[in-house]
Order: structure tokens, then C-alpha cells, then sequence
């Protein structure tokens, strides 16, 4: 692979931005994040969303924001609500070390920075759960820092607009470098919006709209009809995949037997069913509580980064106490109503597991039935 690293001129960089900036102006998607124009944006907004969004779709996000932001509308009253609570309101949305990063950040910034999100990317970098990305997307988006945000959406953008052949994700730090040679010094936020939005609408990953690009004449990829082929992609790390059984207890007064995770490893504080080890070094685990128990049919697949799991789950569907209280569950385990699972930070996996034994709303189900 070459290493010979692309400089691009100042004239190129200004068409480029005046080309983006442009096209943005008249095709910016409205999301309830996003600031109108002429208004300056909410930093706290800014840095919430920048968090929900790494690993989940706008769309996604944009029907929980609101209601997120309703409940932690500071950073004064997240560090005043708790862990849990952040926890809770954040059920459904997935990789949940985000929101324990969240609620960590602020409190950091309660404690060292008057509850205010600080401007400069150095001093946002330093605050829990924040990486360069999220760092310099902050400081453009919120506070006009002429920095260059260098997520998936961007990272495409770059290789294709100069034909590079550097695989993602380890080329990362080389394409940050690469952006920030493309920073303009005035209109920063808009900017780095524009470039993630040309990602997210047109320079799309298999199938880009170049038609529809209006870098059209800058884009070399595009000159050589190479876009759908970049970028390159790191060889894919082969996850170990583990069979699981999940066992689900109800009574029919309503409730059912859930059990809150550790406080660390994976779903660290989450709730959800009592299941066998997600890991095979932790030792085998037995039903939670005395009971005769049928396999319902299908399997659900959950996916972590570093683990696939394929849960069978057994109903218990003889001898579960009518009072709860009688037979003490293993530790860890407690009966909950199913009509406030709401009240808990249950995990996806959890939610997805209710779900495929049919003790939750059809629509939108994701298990697999295979």
C-alpha cells in the first residue's frame, strides 16, 4: 500500500467547502438535534447526540432524542438522576457502556467544568466515553472549532474523493489528518454536518449516488469509476460463537423472573432474563429455580462486538410458586410485573427475548425464528 499522503491545495479545499456547503444548505436533513439555521447550537444537545448516534441509525435516535433530552436536559440533572436512571431511559437503544460513559461525562463535567461542555477538542477528548471523533465533532458543531469529525460516513467521503486505497478502520488516524488539512476557517459546524450528510445521503457504502454528488469533478474515484469499490475494508476478525440457554418464568398474576447483570462484564447493571454464561472460561450455570421446563421452538441471535450468541430460551410452564416470595430465585434474580418493564433498564437482548416468547407487542419484533 502506498503511503504517499494526499495534499490537497488550498484552492481545492476552498471549492470543495463552497461546493458542500452549498449543496447542505438546500438538502440538510431537519433532525431534532440539529440546530436551525442561524441558531447557535445547545453544546449539551450537541454532545448527547454525538453519543447516541456512534452505533445506531439517525432515524433510530431521532424517535428517542427528544424524550432523552426532556429528562436530562443539563448535564446538572443526568449527574443528579443516576446511573440508573440513564440506564433506563436509554433501554432499547443498545451498547449500553455509552450511556454509563454519558452519565460519567456528566458528572465530570458537573465537578471540573461548572456543568458547561468546554469548547476545545483537547478538553472535550479528556471527558469519559468521548473519542476523537465525538471530540472534534463537538467542537465544530457546537462551538465552530475548525475541526474535522471523522466518522464512517466521513471516512467514505474521504477515500473516494481521493481514490485512496487505505482500509478502514486502521487508516482511521491517517484520514483525521488527511481532514484536517480540508477545514474551513469559518462555518466549521456546517462543514462537518455537510460531509456526514453527503455520507449518509448520497456517497452511500454500496451503493454511492454519484450522480447526485455535488463534488462531481473534484471526486477521483468518481473520474475513475471506482466509487462503489471503495474504500477497502481491514480483513473481518472472525467472533467466537456460543450457544446459550435463557430460562423465563411467569406466573399469572403477572410477573415475571428477571435478573439485574454485574456490575461488570457484558450488560454490566442491565436487567434481563436469567440465562447460562455468555463466556466459555465462567462455569455452567443451572435453571434458576425448580421447575419443569419446555424449549420453546427458535433460536435468537444476539450479536457483541467481540461474541455471537444463539439463545434457546425454556419456558417454565409447571411449578412456578403462585406467590414468588415462597421460592427464593438465584441471586441476582427478582419477580417484576411485565406491565412496568418499562420502569428498568432492560437490556435489547432482554427486550428480544420477551419479544420471541411472545410476552411483548408483536410489532417490530427481531428475533429470529430459525
Amino acid at each position: 500500500m502506498s503511503r504517499i499522503e494526499p495534499r490537497p491545495s488550498s484552492a481545492f479545499a476552498e471549492q470543495l467547502q463552497a461546493q458542500l456547503l452549498a449543496w447542505y444548505e438546500r438538502h440538510a436533513r431537519r433532525l431534532p438535534w440539529r440546530a436551525p439555521a442561524g441558531v447557535r447550537p445547545d453544546p449539551w444537545r450537541v454532545l448527547v447526540s454525538e453519543v447516541m448516534l456512534q452505533q445506531t441509525t439517525a432515524a433510530t435516535v431521532a424517535a428517542r432524542f427528544d424524550d432523552f433530552l426532556a429528562r436530562f436536559p443539563t448535564p446538572a440533572a443526568m449527574a443528579a438522576a443516576g446511573e440508573e436512571a440513564v440506564l433506563q431511559a436509554w433501554s432499547g437503544l443498545g451498547y449500553y457502556r455509552r450511556a454509563r460513559a454519558l452519565h460519567a461525562c456528566a458528572r465530570v463535567l458537573v465537578a471540573e467544568h461548572g456543568g458547561r461542555v468546554p469548547a476545545d477538542a483537547a478538553a472535550l477528548s479528556a471527558l469519559p466515553g468521548l473519542g476523537p471523533y465525538t471530540a472534534a465533532a463537538v467542537a465544530a458543531i457546537a462551538f465552530d472549532r475548525p475541526c474535522v469529525p471523522v466518522d464512517g460516513n466521513v471516512a467514505r467521503v474521504l477515500v473516494r474523493l481521493f481514490a485512496l486505497d487505505w482500509p478502514l478502520p486502521s487508516s482511521l488516524p491517517r484520514l483525521r489528518q488527511l481532514a484536517a488539512t480540508l477545514a474551513p476557517s469559518t462555518r466549521a459546524g456546517d462543514f462537518a454536518q455537510a460531509l456526514m450528510e453527503l455520507g449518509a445521503l448520497v456517497c452511500r457504502p454500496r451503493t454511492p449516488a454519484c450522480c447526485d454528488c455535488p463534488l462531481t469533478g473534484l471526486c477521483r474515484a468518481q473520474r475513475e469509476g471506482r466509487a462503489a469499490a471503495l474504500p477497502r475494508r481491514d480483513p473481518r476478525r472472525v467472533r467466537p460463537r456460543r450457544r446459550v440457554t435463557a430460562w423465563l418464568a411467569h406466573t399469572p398474576a403477572g410477573l415475571v423472573l428477571l435478573r439485574r447483570r454485574p456490575p461488570r462484564g457484558l450488560l454490566a447493571g442491565l436487567v434481563d432474563l436469567p440465562s447460562g454464561p455468555f463466556r466459555p472460561e465462567e462455569p455452567p450455570a443451572a435453571p434458576p429455580l425448580p421447575a419443569r421446563w419446555r424449549r420453546l421452538p427458535g433460536v435468537v441471535r444476539h450479536a457483541f462486538t467481540h461474541l455471537e450468541l444463539e439463545l434457546v430460551v425454556e419456558l417454565a410452564v409447571a411449578d412456578v410458586p403462585v406467590a414468588p416470595a415462597a421460592a427464593p430465585p438465584d441471586e441476582g434474580c427478582f419477580w417484576w410485573p411485565l406491565a412496568r418493564l418499562e420502569a428498568l433498564p432492560l437490556s435489547s437482548l432482554g427486550r428480544r427475548l420477551l419479544d420471541h416468547a411472545g410476552l411483548l407487542p408483536s410489532p417490530g419484533r427481531q428475533a429470529s425464528a430459525r
